[in-house]
């Protein structure tokens, strides 16, 4: 880890943190909610090692990157403005991009806005779904779950950050990160987060107590608004991306999920991506990888097989 530099650049008007090692053809790293660079710190490891140079930065609103207080100020747009703009400050051309939860949704529109740039993408947990000009997707979330599914619960400011004041930073990694439930996440607002959240009495072997402690005491310096922008500019993102309404993603693509993760049991999800819907959306999509026995955070939980993923796809470009 201490091979690890840590430097900040500009990119699209704010200050970014960016995490990187090694040399050789770049790999881009997209962390989800709530994490941050950390998330990637055994895949930054591994794939140096195999001769690439790998950057992971804080995503806007995140650790040590800048964080606009307006949640207009993250819609895909800028998300993909900034990771653009870091590859430019690099002098980069193209990058392999890898994400996971919200980074895969991120990569997947940075493929549809700048496919240019891209040389293939290794995304996780989050699969493309075709923009629907009908709905947006908090009310068609809404519509399937409820107002008490976690996306639409984290849409009113302030709410969902008073739930997260009231625990224990560390505590509360230790429970999302551990998490095993893949049911869909849903809290009452008379109930909130603590509710609902039990304490592991050992914390799975993959994450130690200096994981969850990094975690808690960037996040408790931090805050949780800039997180939670992402998902307040749910709505503005889908009024914005009218115009690439039916575009498919042309980069060539590997998917991995795990059996286990809440985004691969939501209804539907399964025979989308295994009954060709998917691939029709990604017709590059070259790979899909289920992970047996294996939750949402299967980068971390499941370092070297995912980082042996990645490395397998990305070394036939």
């Amino acid at each position: 880890m201490e091979k690890i530099e840590h430097t900040t650049i500009t990119a699209n008007g704010i200050n970014m943190h960016v995490a990187s090692i090694g040399r050789g053809p770049v790999i881009l790293f997209l962390h989800g909610f709530p994490e941050l660079w950390y998330s990637w710190r055994h895949q930054l490891l591994s794939l140096s090692s195999h001769g690439y140079r790998c950057f992971a930065p804080d995503l806007r609103g995140y650790g040590d990157t800048d964080a606009p207080p307006s949640a207009a100020s993250y819609t895909v747009f800028h998300i993909v403005g900034d990771l653009v703009g870091l590859i430019d400050h690099l002098g980069i051309d193209q990058v392999f991009l890898v994400g996971h939860d919200w980074g895969a949704i991120i990569a997947w529109n940075f493929c549809l806005f700048r496919p240019d740039r891209i040389k293939a993408l290794v995304n996780m947990s989050v699969v493309w779904f075709p923009r629907n000009p009908t709905i947006n997707p908090v009310d068609g979330l809404r519509a399937v779950f409820g107002d008490d599914y976690y996306v639409c619960r984290f849409q009113e400011p302030g709410e969902t950050e008073k739930n997260f004041a009231n625990l224990d930073t560390s505590l509360l990694f230790k429970n999302l990160l551990s998490n095993r439930d893949p049911s869909p996440p849903c809290f009452p607002k008379e109930i909130g987060l603590s509710g609902l959240l039990k304490t592991p009495e050992t914390l799975p072997s993959w994450l130690s107590e200096e994981d969850t402690d990094y975690y808690g005491r960037i996040f408790k310096k931090t805050g949780f608004t800039g997180g939670l922008n992402y998902y307040r500019a749910l709505k503005l993102s889908w009024e914005l991306t009218a115009p690439w309404t039916g575009l498919q993603i042309k980069v060539p693509v590997k998917f991995i999920v795990g059996d286990l993760d809440l985004t691969y049991t939501v209804p539907g999800v399964k025979e989308y991506i295994h009954n060709g819907g998917f691939k029709q959306e990604v017709p590059n999509l070259q790979d899909v990888v289920v992970i047996e026995g294996a939750a949402h955070f299967i980068n971390q939980e499941k370092p070297e097989e995912v980082s042996a993923h990645i490395h397998d796809f990305i070394k036939k470009f």
